[in-house]
């Protein structure tokens, strides 16, 4: 059996009753480590010196004196920008985050936006508040037939592979790009490079963004590949907000290059009351939610629980990230 090593693990502020009561039962379940909650800055300065594991937001000058860190676990699946700067990124200390604790809701939020368009659901609901009684044509309509319908699902991680997973369960063939994945997970036909995304858009009748913000992905859905889409085609993005410029996606919509989209992100939150997506006839919204759904914090807490017990006996980290690339 591998020896285990006791350390000390600071948990950075701001705090909530959430991770204050994850700090007790670490302390309880875990013999090996040793928690200390910094509830200010002050506090959190005397203390990282000398840790060699911490959670939550690192700046720099906290950084730069914490003489013994080896790890370092963020508060988010994927934290806003700014999280990763050069010094962290250089940095030895390994960096963990909480994803694959929204497949299941996420994913079923992406079927939910793909369901209602492929049934119409876009233009009934609006007929219902104008208390309009009004069928589409019998043969063709507002329906999208999903057993001879494609996706394109843009990052084919954990939320990408489960939306894959439920789109195929429709008869939706599915394709995919991702930058790590080797081989297509169940439900994807096709799984291709990142680089290969322009060739792929003219096939797909869905279009499903689920990939992070990254130095990468900022602001690649633009203009011209939405023009690279077909007319008939609906584009949902999950993922993150930077990732799609809205101005470029208003004009795609007003000029009919694309027949609609579903946002649950967007590049300014929340989103402005006079934005004219508000407006839009074809278009769905919800507010940042598509991750809402139960046992979040107790997934949140098996990660760091999971993690101080692989520290503690030298073996790997989940989730563990690639620090240049923010995830």
């Amino acid at each position: 059996m591998a020896s285990r090593n006791s350390f000390k693990f600071v948990m950075l502020p701001p705090h909530t009753d959430t991770t204050r009561g994850w700090a007790k039962r670490l302390a309880e379940t875990v013999a090996e480590v040793r928690v200390v909650v910094a509830e200010d800055a002050d506090t959190a300065s005397r203390e990282i010196v000398d840790a060699e594991a911490a959670f939550g937001w690192l700046g720099r000058e906290l950084l730069a004196t914490a003489t013994k860190l080896r790890w370092l676990q963020a508060p988010q699946a994927a934290p806003p920008a700014g999280y990763y700067y050069p010094e962290l990124v250089s940095h030895s200390v390994r960096v963990t985050n909480f994803r694959e604790i929204y497949n299941d809701h996420i994913g079923a939020h992406i079927l939910a936006f793909v369901l209602a368009f492929a049934r119409g659901l876009h233009v009934f609901i609006p007929q219902q508040l104008r208390r309009e009684w009004k069928k589409s044509p019998l043969e063709t309509g507002d329906v999208v037939h999903l057993p001879e319908a494609t996706a394109l699902v843009v990052g084919a991680g954990g939320i990408g592979a489960e939306a894959a997973r439920l789109l195929a369960a429709f008869g939706v063939t599915v394709l995919a790009t991702d930058a790590r994945r080797t081989a297509p997970p169940s439900g994807v036909s096709e799984l291709h490079r990142p680089e290969a995304l322009d060739a792929l858009l003219p096939r797909a009748d869905f279009v499903v963004l689920t990939v992070p913000h990254t130095p990468a992905t900022e602001g690649f859905f633009n203009r011209a590949r939405f023009q690279r889409m077909k007319r008939t085609a609906f584009f949902v993005n999950i993922g993150r907000g930077l990732t799609t410029r809205l101005d470029d996606l208003v004009a795609a919509l007003e000029a009919g290059e694309i027949a609609g989209a579903a946002l649950d992100v967007y590049e300014q939150e929340p989103l402005p009351r006079e934005h004219p997506l508000w407006g839009l006839p074809n278009v769905l919204l919800t507010p940042h939610m598509a991750g809402h759904g139960p046992y979040l914090d107790e997934r949140r807490f098996e990660i760091v629980a999971d993690n101080c017990r692989a520290f503690a006996a030298g073996q790997p980290l989940r989730n563990e990230v690639d620090k240049a690339a923010w995830f």
